[in-house]
């Protein structure tokens, strides 16, 4: 095998490890920012609907409390509040979602699903969980899901969820005494869920990751077509002129002109082994002549 042959086997073997590994860390990279990345869109769209339920609670809320003696108005519940603005927001992103899951909601459209139930229990079973994330495909792609508890810390909330007796009768008439009741204080009746789509982030990463790797191997060909052209220039070429001129010595031609090599590098050092040893060969063929 010659010796261009085995630096580009060398170097195909090198660049192969080079690509995988840079691939590989790269790709996971990109993913996890990727996931990252979805993670705060959906703190984003949690803490949006935090304001909106403390902006409910604390000034909606005061301004109808007079109205709530004749009539129900669900504006003035925080969750109501937050899922309205935050539907309204996303009315133009259907992938995204937020949603206040109950287990025992006082409005069934809040009523959580089976996977929901299963976030719900996890809060329930472990009060020092403050926020959980996690994924699931939907029809619409993988979705990233953030949640955290929904705690009853206010006792005031009881006036309208311990029974039905206690409930404005307004609330009942509206809603029917079958659900929202039996909370407790400290009870974990349910969760806030934001939902966003993996999709999107995810194509962009594995496009980067493409335009990466197409580079990465750009630069490995370049680099060695380069590589191969200084060996060749440097090294092949004139070794194998070397190697020509050393043959015809070896078979008596003593004709052959010298080999002559410029600068100090181990190929001109190699230049001037070679014409010592010509000139003691031609010396010592005179001699033998003679």
């Amino acid at each position: 095998m010659k010796l261009l042959a085995k630096f580009n086997l060398v170097y195909l073997v090198v660049m192969g490890l080079g690509i995988a590994l840079s691939g590989y860390i790269a790709r996971n990279l990109l993913q996890h920012n990727a996931q990252q990345e979805v993670v705060e869109s959906a703190r984003m769209l949690m803490e949006k609907a935090l304001a909106v339920r403390n902006y409910t609670n604390t000034q909606i809320k005061p301004l109808l409390a007079a109205q709530m003696a004749t009539e129900f108005l669900p504006q003035t519940v925080p969750s109501y509040s937050a899922t309205e603005v935050l539907g309204t927001l996303l009315a133009n992103h259907p992938e995204f979602a937020y949603k206040e899951a109950a287990l025992n909601p006082t409005n069934p459209r809040d009523r959580a699903t089976s996977w929901e139930v299963d976030i719900v229990g996890q809060f329930r079973s472990s009060a020092d969980l403050k926020e959980t994330v996690g994924t699931r495909d939907t029809p619409a792609g993988p979705s990233l899901f953030i949640a955290r508890p929904l705690r009853i810390t206010d006792p005031a909330c009881l006036a309208c969820h311990s029974s039905v007796e206690a409930a404005p009768a307004t609330m009942v008439a509206k809603y029917g005494p079958a659900n929202g009741f039996g909370w407790n204080l400290n009870e974990v009746i349910g969760a806030q869920v934001v939902s966003v789509p993996l999709g999107v982030p995810l194509q962009r990463a594995d496009q980067t990751f493409k335009v990466f790797i197409t580079s990465l191997v750009g630069v490995f060909v370049a680099v060695g077509i380069v590589l191969n052209l200084m060996i060749w220039l440097l090294v092949v070429r004139p070794v194998t002129r070397l190697s020509a001129l050393a043959d015809r010595v070896s078979q008596g031609d003593l004709d052959a002109p010298e080999f002559k090599a410029s600068g100090r590098d181990e190929i001109a050092t190699l230049s001037d082994s070679f014409s010592r040893m010509r000139a003691s060969v031609v010396q010592a063929m005179k001699l033998l002549d003679a």
